[in-house]
């Protein structure tokens, strides 16, 4: 293969305190033979002179002499080499929990992780903490390297029970191709030669899978993004756009749009230094000219028509904090997102993650390497697409405007939905509504009125809302039927039945628990405007959720019903095993476990199932129902 066909590779290597990252990264070098003679002989000599029995090929790497002395990486350090086949950059990467930072900086634009276990320690918290940082990162291969087997013997039962102890923790995670290999950094087995001393082991060398992992899918060549870097205007004859594209591909002739001003032009042609192309993709710098005049500026993006990014001044992200000073909600940054600079400030800090265990906690600042997730508000529009899709556009750092340090590092999440931005307003009657292009609501065939009158009772929402196991569902279906055999008209939506089928589609993150009360509650308004009383149940634990469905209804057919139960108490309950499958992993952002409940500030009433009895509780239900004129006389328990 020539080699200017030779594809590139940058691998990220992490492992805790003497797992033997340098020395593995040492003997890359030297099986690729990218070290000069008399490089490796001061090491030799080096290694003589301080007893060793084999050369230490750590001496290569470790440069400051902080980490010579304490025989620890601090630094992120670039190697380079190549074989046959590929080139390669190496970051290198500290793996102590104080150096966070520096890993995530050096880890961020990598293709693959290297993380590194010591077979006499097994997994530890620092390993799982490296795994963890590079879902983070959407790295998506990883390589667990079990190292210095050459000290337990080359025993397959010591490998085997690493890896069974990291699967069970890496199926967590976001990375769905993690391989193990066992070697010995020292002597060089299985790094770039198959080891004779581990005949049970039947995969491929380190080398050789970095040779041939394949990562060219994993470039997104479909959102084309081309982020404004400087408007090069050398004559009145020639006006260009110059950028890097940060993803997707372009072709004269096609259409696109300028972001923010929303105008758009086709690409007339793309320039560059050896002549004009055809066709250019990522990660190219080239130069669009556009058909039409139209103002474009430093800091704009421009993107297929059809194609576009997200927009929006407020978006969630996970955030890495760099620096000594802690954060300040109350502090104005700068934030740089690809060329574009806006003023910004973290409106929410939603929790904070534990790396060493991967527990959410509530948090007011963020301390030096501390990572949580917050909601960002910026003065000025950005376009940005989710870092799981783009890591390009879904990436950004924070500033300080005094110092101009670099105090964090974000990965946005998704933009911060108000309940303004969740609907369209009907302007007949001011109701908020959602509808698809080019429909007219034509209104109910029969008024809500004559059905309450024909079923002799109005119709109304009763929204329980509470832990998974407070009771809500015991309670509704008592209470319906109550209601029934007293010649109401019901319907009960619980939350597991609609799961089962409108809602079959969705999980339990923050967008798909929005999205499944934004189905509930349209549905619930269908039924209520069939003269229902329509009794929910779910756990809805977003108060901007529950704030949308009451807005389908009329003032006073909304009853919202906090069911309250001590979260102990629904975890000894756990009905259907949900809390063990949290706490295990299974389920992720699950609310009480790893994401939040939002208590009812003001609910129309709050019962308590660690505290009452059901009867009781639905007699007072039965009260307040009676009292407010929903049923007309109370029913017999």
């Amino acid at each position: 293969m020539p080699t200017g066909e030779k594809s590139l590779l940058r691998f990220t290597t992490t492992g805790s305190v003497d797992d033997g990252k340098s020395t593995l990264i040492g003997r890359l070098l030297y099986e690729t033979k990218s070290i000069y003679e008399d490089q490796y002989e001061a090491i030799e000599k080096t290694s003589r002179r301080r007893g060793m029995q084999d050369v230490d090929l750590a001496l290569l790497l470790d440069g400051l002499a902080a980490e010579r002395e304490q025989g620890i990486t601090i630094d992120v350090a670039h190697r380079y080499f190549e074989t046959s086949r590929r080139k390669f950059i190496i970051a290198d990467t500290p793996g102590h929990v104080q150096y966070t930072r520096n890993m995530v900086t050096g880890a961020s634009t990598a293709d693959c992780s290297v993380i590194l276990i010591d077979a006499r320690n097994g997994v530890l918290t620092q390993s799982r903490r490296h795994g963890f940082i590079a879902s983070l990162l959407q790295i998506p291969h990883m390589i667990v390297a079990i190292n210095k087997m050459d000290l337990v013997d080359y025993e397959q039962s010591v490998y085997e029970q690493i890896v069974a102890d990291y699967q069970a923790f890496s199926d967590k995670l976001d990375i769905h191709d993690v391989v193990f290999i066992p070697v010995s950094a020292l002597k060089g087995d299985n790094v770039a030669e198959k080891s004779a001393r581990m005949p049970w082991y039947e995969g491929a060398t380190l080398l050789h899978y970095l040779e041939n992992v394949h990562v060219s899918a994993d470039r997104n060549l479909v959102d084309f993004r081309f982020p404004v870097q400087y408007v090069v205007r050398p004559h009145l004859d020639f006006r260009g756009f110059a950028g890097k594209i940060v993803s997707g591909t372009i072709s004269p002739g096609e259409e696109i749009v300028v972001l923010p001003s929303g105008q758009s032009s086709r690409v007339r042609s793309i320039v560059t230094s050896e002549g004009d192309l055809l066709e250019a993709f990522s990660p190219q710098s080239v130069i669009l000219t556009l058909q039409d005049e139209i103002d474009v500026s430093r800091g704009d993006m421009i993107a297929r028509k059809n194609n576009l990014p997200q927009v929006g001044n407020r978006f969630e992200a996970i955030l890495c904090w760099m620096d000594e000073q802690g954060l300040s909600p109350a502090t104005s940054y700068i934030l740089k997102h690809t060329t574009r600079t806006v003023k910004a400030y973290i409106s929410k800090i939603i929790y904070k993650i534990d790396v060493n265990t991967l527990h959410r906690e509530p948090a007011e600042s963020f301390g030096l390497n501390e990572i949580g997730r917050v909601e960002i508000t910026t003065a000025a529009p950005v376009f940005f697409d989710a870092y799981k899709l783009n890591h390009s556009t879904g990436s950004f750092i924070l500033i300080d405007p005094l110092t101009n340090a670099t105090v964090a590092a974000g990965l946005i999440r998704g933009i911060t939905r108000t309940l303004g931005e969740m609907l369209d307003t009907d302007d007949r009657d001011g109701t908020p509504k959602r509808k698809s292009p080019h429909t007219v609501w034509n209104g109910m065939n029969i008024p809500r009125e004559v059905r309450e009158e024909r079923h002799g009772h109005p119709a109304a929402v009763l929204w329980f809302t509470g832990y998974s196991g407070s009771g809500k569902s015991t309670i509704a279906r008592r209470l319906e039927r109550i209601l029934f055999d007293a010649g109401c008209q019901t319907m009960l939506l619980d939350g597991d039945s609609i799961r089962h089928g409108l809602c079959g589609d969705l999980g339990f993150s923050v967008w798909d628990r929005t999205e499944n009360i934004r189905r509930v509650g349209e549905v619930a308004k269908l039924f209520f405007e069939a003269g229902h009383m329509v009794l929910c149940t779910f756990i809805s634990p977003f108060a901007q959720d529950r704030a949308f469905v009451r807005s389908l209804f009329p003032e006073g057919h909304f009853w919202e019903i906090h069911v309250k139960c001590d979260l102990e108490v629904c975890k000894r309950r756990d009905p259907n095993g949900l809390y063990r499958k949290a706490l295990t992993g299974e389920i992720l952002e699950f609310t009480g476990i790893s994401s939040p409940y939002e208590e009812p500030l003001a609910p129309e009433l709050t019962v308590e199932t660690d505290l009452q009895s059901i009867d009781g509780i639905l007699q007072v239900l039965l009260e307040k129902l009676e009292g407010n004129g929903i049923v007309k006389q109370r029913p017999v328990m």
